[in-house]
């Protein structure tokens, strides 16, 4: 299969008849499940492509319901359920192998001026040219302000992101390149995870679209949060430009596990006495996908 080698290519869908769509996958590696932003991404563009000029997605909510496959191309099917006077409203579902794997609501509205105010997170971060490079994710250029420690159970909650090339001038287009990296993170990767556990598969994820800011310029996602209980935490965040200017603000929920990637590895692992000498236990997590942050449709 054709992969996509950045994040414009992978947001260029193929359309395959009036309300049907193909997209494409990227190389992510080792990982074998789709990223999540990848697929709510994709159905937002399939949804936008059936709306009439000038109006633009101000809202989504999506539910993970499989696990993607990063071998299979995935099939966006469209639903027009209503065209209004300033609104439209879609349904999208994400298909691989016959089976849904996201299904996306979404509604689109004719821009206009308004009131404003905003009280969505935001911290005092250090600037992304005096953050360290980090991330898996090779698509984007990403500065994690706070750690990620794959074998702790530790995740970033803060960071700066931005495509890694152009996604031209296209309001549309930088709205999907916010919900792919508004799935980058979690709300609860600083907490103490005797506290709430590891971080899990996504459950489901809504975005509202405020300023309109790029996406291949620094952003700052910035994740808070909110409650936790019955195994699913949710959490609150913010997607804002290097001044500050709120792009989007996002709530998303999504199962908290028990114990860490170490506590996986050491019961999958072999005792101390049939470990090879030269073993290396953070190499192996890797390989077993200790990387949960949020695998497509899970």
């Amino acid at each position: 299969m054709d992969l996509a080698d950045d994040l414009r290519s992978l947001l260029t869908l193929e359309r395959v008849d009036k309300d049907l769509f193909r997209g494409r996958n990227a190389n992510y590696g080792p990982r074998r499940t789709l990223f999540g932003g990848q697929v709510a991404a994709q159905c937002l563009l399939a949804a936008a492509a059936t709306v009439e000029h000038g109006r633009l997605p101000h809202s989504f909510h999506g539910y993970f319901l499989r696990a993607g496959r990063s071998d299979l191309p995935v099939i966006l099917e469209v639903d027009r359920d209503r065209d209004g006077r300033s609104f439209s409203a879609r349904r999208v579902v994400a298909i691989q192998d016959g089976e849904v794997i996201f299904s996306m609501v979404t509604s689109f509205h004719v821009e206009g001026e308004g009131s404003r105010f905003d009280d969505a997170p935001r911290r005092d971060v250090p600037a992304p040219e005096d953050t360290a490079h980090g991330g898996w994710n090779t698509l984007l250029d990403v500065r994690p302000v706070t750690p990620t420690d794959f074998l702790k159970g530790v995740f970033t909650d803060c960071l700066w992101v931005r495509s890694a090339v152009s996604l031209g001038d296209d309001p549309l287009m930088h709205r999907a390149g916010l919900t792919y990296l508004s799935d980058l993170g979690t709300g609860f990767g600083q907490q103490d995870r005797a506290l709430v556990g590891r971080g899990g598969p996504s459950i489901d994820h809504s975005v509202w679209f405020q300023e309109d800011i790029r996406a291949d310029e620094w952003v700052l996602v910035d994740l808070v949060p909110v409650k936790a209980r019955s195994a699913r935490g949710c959490y609150h965040g913010s997607l804002r430009d290097h001044d500050g200017l709120l792009g989007a603000t996002i709530y998303q929920e999504q199962l908290l596990l028990p114990g860490s990637a170490a506590d996986m590895l050491a019961a999958a692992l072999p005792s101390d006495e049939d470990q090879p000498v030269d073993g290396d236990p953070e190499e192996a997590a890797a390989r077993r996908g200790a990387h949960e942050e949020h695998p497509a449709g899970s």
